[in-house]
């Protein structure tokens, strides 16, 4: 069944947070009884409202495009000679990116975020951790040690800065390259707001690189009601604001509640946090019996992700623990 699986879902061996449903045949219990603390999003969501019918039952009209991209680019404070691509998720971009040049080698660090290398290797190009390279990829902070990285670090002809969690320290951001030739800063959407299913991120880079992207994401490549829901949130300063106070103040807590029980933290950002434990599979093991799902890689047998639980979820985890 599992080769079966793999046939259905090609990116199921992948490596990811979530996978609640394989938790669920593991461990049983309903969806609804789980804490799912695998992934780095925002338990507490941006709050949804203002659609329309239009926003369902039209496509999407250019000026809906337009209005969340100048909202965007106020929020990030994006270069005024940069443009900004919309897409359904920043794996979308991530997807297309390798087509923007001729392949050759590509400079990913290791550990990061598995996705780039799985993109830029589809499409004909070398992955290496080291060494010269026509194209570099820098995850900043990255995932999941939350190293960031610094302007000398943007090197390559091609080189991509996947800002998804920086959201929480907007003071670290590189946005200010993004205007440079060869430069394609990604910022994701979903984490941050709490809204991963919307599906929705961005590109932005110098006008022809983004030109580019654009004609290989196609037309209304971002649902209707994605672009109003973004626009409002974008929008909504004070609401980020707070929410980066209180992600400051519930990384504290976490820390605290799992560095008591044995675990030292190895990095993170205040969305997530990583840990060295004695065995990562045990400790993923025992909070699943309690019905919480907890991140594990495939290369660290001490490396255990957590992140953080809704206001409801506290309590199960120190019991958990």
């Amino acid at each position: 069944m599992a080769g079966h699986d793999e046939k259905l879902n090609p990116r199921a061996a992948r490596d990811h947070g979530g996978g609640l449903d394989g938790a669920i045949a593991t461990y049983g219990g309903a969806r609804a009884d789980w804490l799912d603390l695998s992934t780095g999003i925002n338990p507490h969501p941006y709050e949804v409202s203002g659609l329309i019918p239009s926003d369902w039952a039209e496509l999407p009209d250019h000026g809906a495009f337009e209005r969340l991209a100048d909202a965007a680019r106020r929020f990030w404070s994006v270069p005024e000679g940069a443009a900004i691509l919309p897409a359904p998720g920043a794996s979308a971009v991530i997807a297309r990116i390798p087509g923007l040049a001729a392949q050759g080698r590509v400079q990913i660090t290791t550990p990061t975020y598995n996705e780039h290398a799985a993109a830029f290797t589809a499409q004909g190009w070398a992955v290496q951790s080291d060494g010269p390279a026509e194209a570099r990829v820098i995850v900043h902070p990255n995932n999941p040690d939350g190293r960031v990285w610094s302007e000398a670090d943007a090197n390559a002809p091609l080189t991509v800065i996947d800002e998804s969690f920086c959201d929480v320290s907007p003071e670290a951001s590189l946005i200010h390259m993004a205007e440079r030739p060869g430069v394609i800063v990604l910022k994701s959407f979903g984490k941050f707001w709490g809204l991963a299913g919307l599906r929705l991120g961005f590109a932005i880079g110098q006008p022809n690189l983004i030109a580019q992207l654009n004609d290989l994401t196609g037309p209304w490549a971002v649902s209707g009601p994605a672009l109003r829901i973004g626009e409002v949130a974008l929008n909504d300063t004070s609401w980020a604001d707070a929410t980066r106070a209180r992600l400051i103040e519930d990384t504290k807590r976490l820390d605290q509640l799992v560095t008591a029980k044995g675990a030292t933290l190895a990095g993170g950002t205040t969305l997530f946090r990583l840990y060295n434990v004695e065995n990562a599979v045990d400790w993923q093991a025992r909070l699943a019996a309690a019905q919480i799902w907890s991140r594990v890689f495939p290369y660290s047998r001490t490396y255990l992700r957590l992140g953080l639980p809704p206001t409801d979820g506290w309590d199960r985890l120190e019991a958990a623990l």
